[in-house]
């Protein structure tokens, strides 16, 4: 299967956003048979798990769980067959889906332009990257995938396996949004990094290392009055959503820009932030990598719980 480079989908392949709301397409025209609010489950989950063979019997079980089991197979046989455009119908091109009998897969000759997939595929490109160490090539590359980020994933569904696919992208999101935060920074670049905290803040409002870095921002910019109110922000938040006080690093920059009366030569990060072995900033990347890793380990434990649920034992 192809997943192309860029946020912009490629007008003679099958295009697909998951991300907001849901959309299909084969070059200029909606793909039909998709209005349904299961079957665009459907569609997202064989998507989402696109590397896998989904047995008909789990993907039943899965979507129509709350429905005996003829009757979930019955409404799992009434989508797939919604889906027949996609799985090879005349003028769908290379088709995306392969289904018989027993099996439902994505099909790996199909050229597919996938919003999530853009997101994987950044992420993936710059784990163990920190911000302060961004090439130009992945700087642009995440700000491509971000920009695909039209909203949560297939709004308005609150199954268990979606609720928890959602926190996990958006988690992919916030993690570029930080990188690139950083790396506005360190460019120098103001208005963009202004741009991608206040897209973080949009997601995690108690975020204080990126109110702590639009402080510093600000104050770059000559908005010694707007940084101290980021600050009042941050303190206000902190203390309704975690019951806790800005940190020290954050009230040194607070009394640090209050104090000044112009803003300090142009740094990569505030103080507080700046890179150096071990500290704050040590721990700091290493929750990064952590947080890497456990990204890597959840395909392993989805691989793990998928065959146990095909090849139950007893």
């Amino acid at each position: 299967m192809a997943v192309t480079g860029s946020h912009q989908p490629p007008k003679d392949r099958i295009s697909i956003w998951l991300l907001g709301r849901f959309q299909a397409r084969l070059g200029e025209r909606n793909l039909a048979g998709l209005g349904g609010r299961k079957v665009q489950e459907l569609v997202c989950y064989v998507l989402l798990f696109r590397e896998r063979c989904h047995h008909r019997e789990v993907l039943a079980e899965t979507l129509w769980g709350s429905s005996s089991g003829p009757q979930s197979r019955k409404y799992l046989r009434q989508a797939l067959w919604q889906l027949r455009e996609l799985s090879g119908a005349p003028g769908s091109g290379r088709p995306l889906l392969r289904m018989d009998s027993q099996w439902v897969e994505v099909s790996r000759e199909a050229d597919l332009w996938l919003d999530v997939a853009e997101l994987e595929t950044a992420f993936a490109l710059v784990q163990g990257v920190s911000g302060e160490n961004l090439t130009d090539h992945q700087a642009d590359v995440l700000r491509r995938a971000v920009g695909v980020y039209r909203g949560e994933l297939l709004e308005g569904c609150y199954e268990d396996w979606c609720v928890y696919e959602r926190e996990r992208v958006k988690t992919i999101y916030l993690a570029l949004l930080e990188k690139l935060l950083i790396d506005s920074q360190r460019r120098g670049r103001v208005g963009e990094g202004v741009s991608y905290g206040q897209q973080i803040l949009r997601h995690d409002r108690a975020h204080e290392s990126t109110h702590r870095r639009m402080m510093w921002l600000h104050h770059l910019a000559g908005n010694r009055t707007t940084a101290m109110r980021q600050f009042h922000r941050c303190a206000e938040v902190l203390r309704q959503e975690l019951g806790v006080e800005p940190a020290p690093a954050t009230v040194a920059l607070y009394e640090r820009i209050r104090a000044s009366e112009s803003p300090a030569p142009l740094a990569a990060a505030p103080p507080g932030d700046r890179p150096r072995t071990g500290g704050r900033r040590g721990e700091e990347q290493l929750l990064e990598r952590v947080l890497d890793l456990l990204l890597e380990a959840e395909s392993v434990v989805k691989d793990g719980l998928l065959d146990i649920r095909r090849h139950p034992r007893g």
